[in-house]
């Protein structure tokens, strides 16, 4: 399963995957002063053959380097054509300079500008996902964005996306999943650390294994 690409540390042990630590973007991000500018950018939804399908995200950067929950929220609501503002979700959310603590803490706020429960939390509780734990979110991922919603998920340490750049958020972060191929064996994230890198394709093993010992919000 790849996991020699997922390095986390002695604190990400299985059972910290909704409680505490700091779940931000990378302190080293362009968008760490409290009153910058989010970047932004537009893309369409579109509906491919073959298993395939892209969400339309209306992306915004975070706009310092603990936003990264209220932030992936917003990118996934963006989707639904929701434009909610991020301080507030951050209320919300009880996001503090320590991040966001857990996927609970997202997913009543979805569910909430959603108008309905159509989002539940799932947890991948263990060091690694088996194969068990990333087929669940193969086909969660496939179901939600058909759905048109994006998924938000929780995760910590590095991984390496199809081009073979890799992302590394040891300290926790959160991203948005706007769309899959291949039958959701690759998905597609959106990413609000760093708008050079908004978005990019990863494995879903990969993605499986940067989730573990946390969770992601689905349908």
């Amino acid at each position: 399963m790849r996991t020699d690409l997922i390095r986390k540390t002695a604190l990400t042990a299985a059972g910290l995957a909704f409680t505490g630590g700091a779940i931000a973007g990378p302190v080293t991000t362009a968008y760490a002063a409290s009153d910058a500018k989010p970047a932004s950018q537009t893309q369409t939804d579109r509906k491919g053959g073959h298993g395939e399908r892209e969400l339309g995200v209306r992306y915004e950067a975070q706009p310092n380097f603990y936003y990264c929950g209220p932030a992936a929220t917003r990118n996934a609501l963006s989707v639904q054509g929701k434009n909610i503002n991020v301080d507030d979700m951050a209320k919300e959310m009880g996001t503090t300079e320590a991040g966001t603590n857990s996927i609970n803490d997202i997913t009543p706020v979805l569910n909430k500008e959603t108008g309905k429960n159509a989002y539940r939390s799932v947890e991948i509780s263990t060091p690694n996902a088996d194969t068990k734990q990333t087929d669940t979110l193969r086909a969660d991922v496939v179901t939600t964005v058909d759905d048109g919603r994006a998924v938000v998920a929780n995760i910590a340490g590095t991984s390496t996306d199809t081009n073979g750049v890799s992302h590394s958020y040891e300290g926790g972060h959160y991203i948005s999943v706007v769309g899959y191929r291949d039958n959701g064996n690759t998905v597609k994230i959106a990413d609000s650390a760093d708008p050079n890198t908004a978005s990019y394709w990863i494995t879903v093993e990969h993605l499986a294994d940067w989730i573990a010992t946390r969770g992601y919000a689905t349908s």
